[in-house]
């Protein structure tokens, strides 16, 4: 069965907005590899709605290195109650908001490699919640934001069990959690 992992940049103090305005000056080439590992072991990104119309408008136009050719020949999954057509991404779908659960069941029963989800809001919250989220994984960045967007909202309250951690020399450290279930 195929994992479905949300990897998530974050601050040190758990905000996860905006992270165009303070991550890139920490990429270092360690981390660009194991960003770059972690993308071509999945065959398919799952994203809500806000994400994907950010994604699809800048993704297709990027290309000529082997990240960003990877991201915009896999399948794309954008999950929403409001859209009715998936954007001129190549290979794009769209799972209605209401057929969460099933669709993503089903394409976790699917032959393939692992689903990556980028970021982490109601979208990783209803999977988590349904136990299809197998793996958190937390980029946390040497920034203090002072606030923002937080990394979990409070109804996302429970525990997680620390698989891995990965540090890099520009500072970042991954943190990779696997959501405890009863």
């Amino acid at each position: 069965m195929r994992k479905i992992i949300a990897s998530t940049y974050a601050t040190l103090d758990g905000f996860i907005d905006n992270p165009h305005l303070w991550s890139m000056q920490h990429n270092s080439e360690d981390a660009m590899a194991y960003a770059l590992n972690l993308t071509l072991g999945c065959d398919a990104l799952l994203l809500g709605r806000v994400t994907y119309e950010g994604m699809a408008q800048a993704w297709p136009t990027m290309g000529g290195n082997p990240y960003a050719d990877h991201v915009n020949s896999i399948a794309k999954y954008a999950v929403s109650s409001t859209l009715e057509k998936p954007a001129a991404w190549d290979n794009s779908h769209i799972i209605p908001g209401d057929k969460l659960v099933e669709a993503v069941a089903a394409l976790k029963s699917e032959d393939g490699k692992d689903i990556l989800i980028w970021g982490n809001g109601r979208l990783t919250d209803g999977l988590a919640e349904h136990g299809l989220l197998d793996e958190y994984k937390v980029w946390i960045y040497p920034v203090i934001k002072g606030g923002g967007e937080p990394l979990f909202r409070p109804e996302n309250a429970g525990t997680v069990e620390l698989v891995d951690s990965t540090t890099f020399t520009s500072g970042v450290v991954v943190l990779t959690y696997r959501p405890t279930r009863p």
